[in-house]
């Protein structure tokens, strides 16, 4: 690739159809789903398990597609955090999670907010969605190689780039 704005937008292009393939797995797979419910229950189990993928022995623990993370060592997240984060209203952090607990997807810990290891909907445990997502990957890493970019040496160039405006 010849510069970094080519390596930026390839990479973004890529990456964008990445996000939007999984989401739209996500959304078919749980049909009777609002989509923003589901937004918002990954974005928990995301935060659930960040201290999982920085424990490099946690990390192999449970890298088992067999294995899931105990409720007792999810890290849970507030609802505000889950607002700031999502760029949602508070209010409808709030709303929607009290229907997520009353579907017994979410508990409340001291902590925070947690997906339930024993939700009947397989949230953090769906091994078909787990293996759609490893084609998906498969998928986008040979994209990438494909337009030339095999790995994060490829993609110092576009550390020169200027940096993206802040949206309002």
């Amino acid at each position: 690739m010849s510069n970094a704005t080519d390596i930026t937008r390839t990479v973004s292009r890529h990456t964008l159809a990445y996000m939007l393939f999984s989401i739209s797995e996500m959304c078919r797979y749980y049909d009777d789903f609002d989509p923003l419910d589901l937004l918002i229950v990954h974005a928990i189990l995301n935060a659930n398990v960040i201290n999982v993928m920085n424990d490099p022995s946690l990390d192999e623990r449970f890298s088992s597609i067999h294995a899931v993370e105990p409720d007792v060592i999810k890290q849970g997240v507030s609802r505000a955090a889950l607002s700031r984060f999502l760029s949602l209203p508070l209010e409808t952090v709030r709303r929607r999670v009290a229907g997520l607990m009353k579907r017994k997807i979410l508990a409340e810990e001291k902590a925070g907010l947690i997906v339930t290891e024993q939700n009947a909907f397989r949230f953090g445990n769906n091994h078909e969605l787990q293996k759609t997502n490893m084609l998906l990957l498969t998928k986008l890493l040979r994209d990438l190689r494909r337009a030339g970019i095999n790995g994060p040496d490829d993609l110092r160039v576009a550390k020169d780039a200027t940096p993206p405006r802040q949206a309002k």
